[in-house]
């Protein structure tokens, strides 16, 4: 048996957390030891009234541990054992990146103060980094086909578990919603939120989906540039320059501020960044650098 997820923060529309083909509804609840998530109880208890199953995470950002540990529990000090925990462990804002005993020390915090050990988020290619935690946490892996992948239909692509046994969860979209598949039922979610409950054994393995994911289009430009399709919304953070051609050499067509929307297709690598392609109409196009050369974003996409 399978479930489906969504997960949310303070920026995520109510009617993420009503959709109906989400059996479960995770909720971020702090980052660092500095925030915490200001619709968290709200979104808790919408979930809660719809009868779905909860779970709370953690935003690692790279401090002590054990310290980061502590402030994500005191804050959901009421809501232990009602639902998954979950560390996030990404590499934006978070100054520990690629330390592979950061998260094993803040799984072993959390579940010496509980009697719960964390399941961890992580993308595919950086799972080597928590290996260390495969006998005690289940594996929530994030890989996507394609940021425009807007659709409850599961992907046919292969998702590494690494060192873990099994994937226990996957989120496979991360453009209008982020969705999950867990290969859980509802009393396997719960056996999570125990104590003293080590990585339960998902009932089912991941099967391939019927529906093939179609490869997006490549092509390569005048300068040699590799372009990837791709139809989304990026929103700035910051200022960024918007040019006529995916170089810092190009001409300037307008700095944008930040929070401006840009609506591209497609993305490539240029000059040590990444760039996206924003049609302008009659057959033109703007750039604008997206992330830098170790992949920090300078703003969300959806």
């Amino acid at each position: 048996m399978t479930m489906y997820t969504v997960d949310v923060y303070s920026g995520s529309d109510d009617s993420i957390i009503r959709d109906s083909h989400a059996q479960g509804v995770i909720v971020k609840a702090t980052q660092g030891t500095g925030y915490v998530n200001p619709k968290c109880n709200h979104q808790v208890a919408l979930a809660k009234s719809l009868d779905k199953k909860l779970g709370y995470y953690h935003y690692a950002g790279g401090g002590d541990p054990v310290v980061e540990a502590d402030y994500f529990l005191t804050n959901i000090k009421n809501y232990i054992g009602t639902g998954m925990l979950v560390v996030d462990w990404e590499s934006y804002q978070n100054s520990a990146w690629g330390d592979t005993t950061w998260v094993r020390r803040f799984v072993d915090r959390v579940h010496d103060k509980t009697g719960v050990w964390p399941v961890i988020y992580v993308q595919e290619s950086a799972i080597w980094q928590v290996a260390n935690c495969a006998k005690d946490c289940g594996l929530w892996v994030a890989k996507y086909a394609s940021m425009n992948w807007n659709s409850w239909t599961v992907p046919n692509m292969p998702v590494s578990s690494g060192a873990f046994a099994a994937i226990t969860g996957w989120q496979y979209t991360g453009g209008d919603m982020d969705r999950s598949i867990w290969y859980i039922d509802e009393s396997g979610w719960d056996k999570f939120a125990k104590a003293n409950t080590a990585n339960p054994a998902p009932q089912v393995q991941p099967q391939p989906q019927s529906k093939p994911v179609s490869a997006p289009k490549t092509w390569t430009d005048d300068l040699g540039v590799v372009w990837h399709e791709e139809k989304a919304t990026f929103t700035l953070n910051t200022a960024i320059n918007l040019r006529w051609g995916a170089t810092t050499k190009s001409a300037l067509i307008a700095t944008l501020p930040a929070g401006s929307e840009v609506e591209y297709d497609a993305w490539a690598k240029s000059g040590g960044y990444i760039w996206i392609r924003q049609p302008r109409g009659n057959g033109q196009f703007g750039y604008l650098v997206c992330r830098d050369g170790n992949g920090q974003a300078f703003g969300t996409f959806k």
